[in-house]
């Protein structure tokens, strides 16, 4: 069931009807019941993998909090071992057999794998749990039904945002009242989502897959490509965050926000501060957090320091864990040498600037150059979006050979082919109006942001505003979604399929 259909809509207003019409203690069952139903809609195929997460996971809970010291420990890997063994089998299996047989001249065939819609997403939060629970940062839930609330809650197992017990699971069961206040937001900001997905990222779509499938013929349209691929996966992934979030917002549940103006970022270690926030997180608490001051990385420090100095000795560590965080984050955007290219070209760029952080602040010092100054902050930004728009062909291409192939093509610049991409069922005859669309869409997204950075808060003074005038903001969004919303295929959400 899309984010973006008439049906999720009747769901969740119905979901929301029997939340709240339930006796307040048993609010928290009428979520679980809606969370499951929603996820069989995807199909009842992909439920075996979300109740073997979900029990191993509660199991290894209880048993950890339970457990001797000595035994804890034990406890924890075996119950990581299960969660990610199964993300591992099902998602990695063909993509380790196609290296195998690369390396040794073998002709292992592939296995026809199942990939369970959102399994990345709930396997690391309840993965999170679980270190959470060995560590003494929250306690187990005991009622199995609960936790499976909180692997499960609806809106948000598809794509996120990646969810900590801590936060989220007593907000699940708590039988929140009627607050018209909180629905009326979330309203708002599920229709802001459909506009970033629908008028933003199926438009830009169009062009992505014309350009990127076919660079040959479109290889004056490299730079564009990769453009459209900015505007198509921010709008998308964003709006997505912004229909889950309104979503759970109905229910007077607050999610973590996922987004924080990314292309505002002065750096690529700010980038990933403010995109897909809630990985970038898991990754700090649970991966580079206890692998800097693990003792192999203490050993490796003393040992850097020895050999090139105490400042190196320092860092050497610290951009070691970077590049092993971002080979992660390379690997959990997919099964291909190209998501593990994208994951370590960020990975390199932050260990480098770690090293030479010191003479940046040198030369800056010697050319009096303030980090504050507009035109510095308008370079570094600039600076930023170029090096991320880069990664970005490793991300969409096919392979990675194609990627470096359409970074060389950007030196050539032949505009006028995109008006030989047709516009979805429109044909090419409505190609000019859909770049239009989109260059609308993006200068009102790009005004929104700017007043976002700022510190105005448009949604609380949106709700600030009479009832009379916020209907007509409402109704008007309403009408651009439905006159200029994409006429192309009808498309899922990109991280639905992660």
């Amino acid at each position: 069931m899309s984010l973006v259909s008439n049906a999720f809509i009747l769901f969740i207003l119905t979901a929301v009807l029997v939340y709240y019409l339930v006796p307040s203690a048993h609010r928290w069952w009428v979520l679980l019941v809606f969370s499951y139903i929603y996820y069989l809609c995807a199909g009842l195929k992909y439920l075996p993998f979300l109740l073997f997460s979900t029990i191993t996971t509660y199991l290894c809970g209880i048993w950890i909090e339970r457990a001797e010291k000595a035994v804890k420990k034990k406890i924890l890997i075996t119950g990581l071992l299960l969660n990610f063994g199964m993300l591992g089998i099902v998602k990695y299996t063909n993509f380790l057999l196609g290296n195998v047989n690369a390396l040794l001249g073998l002709n292992l065939g592939g296995i026809d794998l199942l990939l369970p819609l959102g399994i990345s997403f709930y396997t690391f939060q309840s993965s999170g749990y679980l270190l959470d629970i060995y560590w003494k940062r929250t306690d187990a839930e005991h009622n199995p039904f609960r936790y499976a609330l909180f692997v499960s809650f609806f809106p948000q197992i598809l794509q996120g945002p990646i969810g900590r017990h801590s936060r989220l699971a007593s907000q699940l069961y708590i039988g929140h009242t009627w607050d018209s206040s909180k629905f009326a937001a979330g309203f708002e900001r599920i229709l802001w989502g459909f506009f970033k997905k629908m008028v933003l990222a199926d438009w830009a779509a169009v062009f992505v897959d014309a350009i990127f499938g076919n660079p040959d013929k479109f290889d004056g349209l490299a730079v564009f490509g990769v453009l459209f691929y900015t505007v198509q996966l921010y709008a998308d992934f964003s709006g997505g965050m912004d229909v889950v979030i309104g979503a759970a917002s109905m229910f007077g549940i607050t999610l973590d926000e996922n987004f924080k103006r990314p292309f505002f970022a002065v750096s690529i270690t700010d980038f990933w501060h403010r995109w897909h926030i809630t990985l970038g997180t898991w990754m700090k608490d649970y991966v580079f957090y206890p692998l800097s001051l693990s003792r192999g990385m203490n050993r490796f420090g003393k040992w850097a320091k020895k050999v090139f100095g105490r400042k190196m000795g320092r860092t050497l560590p610290i951009c070691l864990a970077n590049l092993v965080v971002f080979f992660l984050v390379g690997v959990w955007h997919g099964a291909a040498w190209k998501f593990i290219v994208y994951g370590m070209y960020n990975g390199v760029i932050i260990a480098f600037s770690g090293l030479m952080a010191d003479n940046y602040r040198k030369w800056k010092k010697a050319l009096h150059i303030n980090d504050k100054v507009f035109w510095y902050r308008g370079y570094m930004i600039l600076r930023t979006f170029l090096l991320v728009n880069i990664s970005w062909f490793f991300d969409r291409a096919d392979t990675v050979g194609k990627a470096v192939k359409m970074i060389g093509q950007t030196g050539r610049l032949v505009p006028a082919q995109l008006l030989e991409i047709p516009a979805g069922k429109e044909g090419l005859a409505f190609t000019p109006y859909a770049l239009a669309i989109i260059g609308a869409g993006c200068i009102l997204l790009l005004l929104v942001s700017i007043l976002q950075e700022r510190g105005i808060r448009i949604r609380e003074c949106l709700a600030a505003k009479p009832l009379p005038l916020r209907f007509v903001i409402y109704f008007g969004l309403v009408l651009i979604i439905g006159f200029f919303g994409s006429t192309a295929s009808v498309r899922g959400f990109i991280y639905a399929q992660f």
